[in-house]
């Protein structure tokens, strides 16, 4: 059988995997880049038909290049985003092939290096990088069984609102997904029931600028761990009709129907944990920290910026949340749905190297793993904050690069040390000269671009 040998293999063709691409192309190695489907498959098939961003398109993009004649505060939608990703392959010249699935990688015995099985052959590497994100496994808990007569499906499974039956629909989950689906199906006409759990809820816009800005110039994207207890807190955003605030008080006057986390199932009865108040109060608390901060650093900066005093105006709460649901009998209430938007998953089955905890989570500083050779990209929390989003990943790509060109100057030192070992001409000759080790020079960041 024959063996295709290349210096690093790149798994997975998303944003991720294109980054890291760019990067190992300006630091001048050899890759191949293997993606299952298709280029940015994911924004297309397992995102609901009407997603736009949550961020605007002068944030939510790669540095190199903008989105094709769109307004730079614009929410762009999903199948754009989809189109721009291969444009940047095309642009980058990125060496990718679609349709090839990744099956196994296992590191070489007795050489450096890994062997990799594909659906196409075999490749042998000297560096793998796992370039396919956050978002490879749905989640659905189990907490409703499957026989319980409802149509259960994950969020990204679910495409419009006149894929479920008729009836009621529960939407299991307030962080964007989950609160943007919700929203949609209530403006279907659809009666729907939303379990909020802990959340983070910021304004949409706040002073004539992006969130996005303000989390940008107040350094919460470039946080490197997240506050203890809010590790998997979600953030309830959303880009829909032009971008909006979320505020859960208006979406239970227009007719939601709002619960606490989901708890259990029996015998057609849905119980709901008691916290519904106590997180709306925990994400109102999160909203008005953030127009603190934004106000302070206006003032800070003396920032001509327009004040807005009534993004400060919290409602009175609903009655589903003065009086909350704790049961439910599903039947009754007209349910004949779930939406499961209860997150992710990692799946790395199919990387059998010493890189992961007891957990099965990737062990890792900075992307970098414990196993020399495997690196991990996209991931949340990689480096700081924004490491999971379309920017963020472009910057943990080029460390990545980076630290990859570094370690292939120590193989090459090495080599050459070898040869010149072996050589009896050069005996003594070398002894009088050295060899340096330089780190590659990082390609610089554009005017204004996270660093």
């Amino acid at each position: 059988m024959s063996v295709e040998e290349v210096d690093t293999l790149v798994v997975g063709g998303g944003q991720a995997g294109l980054a890291m691409s760019e990067h190992l192309s300006k630091c001048g190695i050899p890759h191949l880049v293997l993606e299952r489907h298709r280029i940015a498959e994911r924004w297309r098939s397992q995102r609901w038909d009407s997603l736009v961003t949550n961020g605007p398109a002068w944030h939510d993009r790669f540095p190199g290049m903008e989105f094709p004649g769109a307004d730079p505060d614009a929410f762009i939608h999903k199948e754009a985003v989809a189109d721009y990703f291969v444009a940047y392959a095309r642009m980058i010249a990125a060496p990718i092939r679609c349709g090839v699935e990744v099956r196994d990688v296992r590191r070489e015995v007795g050489r450096a290096g890994f062997r990799i099985k594909t659906s196409a052959g075999v490749i042998a590497a000297k560096s793998v990088v796992a370039a396919t994100g956050p978002f490879q496994r749905p989640v659905i808990p189990p907490v409703v069984p499957g026989d319980a007569g409802l149509i259960q499906i994950h969020s990204s499974a679910y495409r419009n609102p006149q894929q479920l039956p008729e009836g009621a629909v529960l939407v299991v989950g307030a962080g964007s997904s989950g609160v943007q689906i919700a929203d949609e199906l209530l403006r279907a006409g659809r009666n729907v029931f939303l379990s909020v759990g802990p959340h983070d809820r910021p304004p949409r816009a706040y002073r004539g600028r992006d969130f996005c800005w303000w989390l940008g110039v107040l350094g919460k994207w470039d946080l490197q761990t997240p506050r203890p207890g809010m590790e998997h807190v979600t953030i309830a955003v959303s880009g829909a009709r032009g971008g909006e605030t979320i505020d859960f008080r208006r979406l239970a006057a227009q007719g939601m129907t709002l619960v606490g986390c989901t708890r259990s199932y029996r015998d057609g009865v849905i119980a709901f944990a008691p916290d519904l108040a106590e997180n709306i109060a925990r994400g109102d608390a999160n909203y008005l920290s953030l127009l603190d901060e934004a106000d302070a650093y206006v003032a800070r900066n003396g920032l001509d910026l327009p004040e807005e005093p009534r993004a400060r105006k919290i409602e009175a709460d609903p009655e589903c949340v003065t009086n909350p649901i704790l049961e439910l009998d599903m039947a009754q209430a007209g349910i004949r749905s779930i939406i499961w938007a209860t997150g992710f998953g990692v799946d790395y089955s199919w990387l059998k190297v010493d890189a992961f905890d007891e957990n099965g989570k990737p062990k890792h500083q900075r992307g970098v793993s414990t196993e020399p050779g495997i690196y991990f990209l996209g991931l949340p929390w990689q480096s700081r904050r924004g490491s999971s989003f379309i920017w963020g990943v472009w910057h943990d790509a080029r460390f990545l690069a980076d630290h990859i060109a570094t370690q292939r100057k120590y193989l090459a030192y090495h080599e050459a040390a070898r040869h010149r070992s072996n050589d009896p001409h050069n005996a003594t000759a070398d002894n009088s000269q050295s060899t340096q080790i330089t780190r590659p020079a990082r390609a610089s960041a554009p005017v204004g671009d996270k660093a």
